[in-house]
């Protein structure tokens, strides 16, 4: 076989035991593939932590900052401690860690003193450093294995655009810096160890590529590369049937095709990156999703087209969206541009109008919030614009709050209107604000209100559970 692109997740390289079992699968895989490249996340909540540095650094937080980093210095040292590595690969290793931490420490002190003059470029500066240790911690423990393995920053091979926290690759510019750089260390038996999630402009400023980037890394990678396969590497055993952290019966799926395995990320299942699938579908490459901890199991494979696929549905997830509410008709262009432009503004992600309802007197909108806009982004997002609405006179009577949105995902459920029909019965007494069939076929919407979103996520999986 030729070339294999293999990501793995926070939960894999931050710890001592995924650490391990990453080895032994990267040596096992070394055996059977000819080429082999290895993305890698930061160590899990890693990035979390170096955006509240960010944000704590604006403020003018020195001893905030100066808190984080000391405790990632700390983290990152003591897995390094915890490793079977060589006193050199183990010294080299910590100079590698207190010298990125030295430089962040110098961009953290310079966002304190001029906070009215961020650039976003230099806040992915900082948030960059995350995958940087993680990358040359694993291409050290290869090293140490027996393997031919180097560290690289993915700012010198993917070019994006301008839109700095969730960036679009331009994949010409990227595929001629993959050939020039990357393919003759494959052909040197090198394995790779590229860090996910950021990239570069053309002009050299890092972006990213949207929260659970990592995931779209592996995927550029994968269609620059011509890959046979792309796996991911994560602490489930594939695609599940719901949160696992929400049902607690919710098992793995064996066979998706793009198009669900698409909505399935695109409505909430944080496993994969909304943005992953498509570039593999128009290659058709095949990606699978394992459990690192269980190697042994199949975990799910992404391959086939829906046609070819079973009807039912396969899973079901739960995210929250805001709803938009008037008490009249008309245009609702701009009202949706005020929320498109607001989210932009925040997280560098787009919303998107799932839902858009009038009668003669009312007005109903619902916007996904991707979840590339991370954690809290529908919150901040309704309390910004409300503060809009009210400041507006040519908003006036509009009104926002959070709504939840529950998907029904699996092939040929626009066919499948029985099934529709026995969704319905199951929430008779549950208010629905707005119901929906997605376009590609592969899923049935629901808006509701966010008190009623696990009583109605756990009586879709229900049915999951008792379909034929």
């Amino acid at each position: 076989m030729t070339t294999l692109i293999m990501k793995f997740g926070g939960s894999a390289v931050g710890l001592n035991l995924g650490l391990t079992q990453m080895l032994s699968i990267v040596l096992h895989e070394s055996e059977r593939w000819r080429k082999l490249l290895i993305v890698v996340s930061a160590l899990d909540g890693v990035t979390d932590q170096l955006l509240e540095a960010t944000h704590l650094a604006q403020l003018s937080n020195g001893r905030g900052y100066r808190r984080i980093v000391a405790n990632m210095r700390q983290r990152h040292i003591s897995l390094i401690e915890s490793l079977p590595l060589g006193v050199t690969e183990k010294k080299a290793l910590e100079s590698d860690i207190d010298q990125m931490l030295f430089e962040m420490l110098a961009v953290c002190q310079t966002l304190s003193d001029f906070p009215e003059n961020v650039a976003p470029e230099t806040i992915y500066g900082i948030v960059a450093v995350g995958e940087r240790l993680s990358a040359r911690i694993v291409a050290a423990l290869l090293r140490q294995n027996g393997q031919r393995s180097v560290a690289i920053d993915a700012t010198d091979l993917i070019i994006t655009d301008n839109v700095f926290g969730n960036a679009t690759p331009n994949l010409a510019l990227t595929r001629q810096r993959i050939t020039e750089s990357l393919m003759p260390m494959l052909e040197r038996k090198i394995i790779p160890v590229i860090t996910g999630f950021i990239a570069s402009t053309q002009t050299g400023k890092i972006t990213v590529l949207g929260r659970g980037g990592s995931d779209y890394t592996a995927s550029i990678l994968g269609i620059c590369t011509d890959a046979a396969e792309v796996w991911i590497w994560t602490d489930v055993d594939g695609m599940m049937t719901a949160d696992p952290h929400e049902i607690s019966s919710a098992h793995s799926i064996l066979h998706m095709s793009y198009e669900e395995a698409a909505e399935l990320a695109y409505f909430g299942a944080r496993i994969l990156h909304p943005r992953m699938i498509e570039p593999l579908r128009e290659r058709a490459i095949p990606l699978r999703v394992r459990n690192v901890f269980r190697p042994g199991q199949p975990g799910t494979l992404v391959q086939s087209t829906a046609s070819t696929l079973a009807s039912g549905i396969k899973a079901v997830t739960s995210i929250r969206g805001l709803g938009i509410v008037a008490s009249r008709s008309g245009s609702l262009t701009h009202i949706s541009a005020l929320v498109d432009d607001t989210l932009f503004r925040i997280t560098g992600s787009r919303a998107d109008v799932m839902i858009a309802s009038q009668t003669s007197s009312s007005s109903f909108l619902a916007f996904v919030i991707p979840t590339s806009a991370g954690q809290g982004a529908a919150h901040q997002l309704e309390i910004e614009i409300e503060h809009l609405l009210e400041q507006n006179e040519e908003f006036a009577g509009w009104s926002a709050r959070l709504v939840n949105i529950v998907t029904a995902i699996g092939a040929h459920l626009d066919h499948q209107y029985t099934m529709t029909v026995e969704i319905l019965r199951r929430l008779a007494d549950i208010k629905l604000l707005a119901i929906s069939h997605g376009i590609g076929g592969c899923s049935i919407s629901l808006v509701t209100e966010v008190e009623d979103a696990d009583t109605v996520l756990n009586r879709v999986h229900d049915l999951i559970l008792t379909q034929p």
